[in-house]
């Protein structure tokens, strides 16, 4: 049984929800989201409150009710308030801005590294940080991601791309004796 498929979802106010062929439409302030659903889980929406129930009794089923129970919250929280991931550019000469709806990074490659900025998001830099934020908490991960993946942070000097809260487990260099 799944805890959080157990739960009913309520819509906030100024939020509208509809099903319609497996396609739920999420609609509210900020944007609107849509998403194909399997049938291993039947969704109801009746009086601003959604209930979600498997609609056989295998695994599957029981696996995709919890996780479409979440990723319905996730669309119902997001087009209320942005999803925000914030990454910290740490070396010297290491260096990030925008350029149109392009990200340009300076990370010590011999060439400039380049992201196409997604249309559904929202890319700030400021100094050392940047701040990636939008409706879709699953593209706001994935591109964090993406730009955090072109430079890791070394153990050494800390050196690299990382996320505001990580913590990086520090190594001691080489000793003289």
């Amino acid at each position: 049984m799944s805890r959080i498929g157990k739960k009913p979802i309520e819509i906030p106010q100024g939020t509208s929800v509809t099903l319609d062929g497996g396609v739920l439409a999420v609609k509210g302030p900020l944007g609107e989201l849509t998403r194909q659903f399997k049938s291993n889980v039947e969704i109801k929406i009746a009086d601003n409150i959604i209930t979600l129930n498997p609609t056989r009794k295998d695994i599957l089923s029981k696996v995709l009710w919890g996780t479409y129970a979440s990723i319905i919250l996730n669309m119902i929280s997001g087009v209320n308030k942005f999803f925000e991931k914030k990454l910290v550019v740490e070396g010297v000469g290491f260096r990030s801005e925008l350029k149109g709806d392009k990200l340009v990074m300076s990370l010590g490659f011999s060439h400039p590294v380049e992201f196409n900025i997604p249309s559904d998001l929202k890319v700030l830099v400021e100094k050392d940080t940047i701040t990636i934020s939008g409706v879709d908490k699953e593209s706001v991960g994935q591109f964090a991601a993406k730009v955090r993946e072109t430079k890791k942070p070394e153990p050494y000097k800390g050196k690299g791309i990382r996320y505001i809260d990580e913590k990086i487990r520090r190594k001691q260099g080489k000793r003289s004796t």
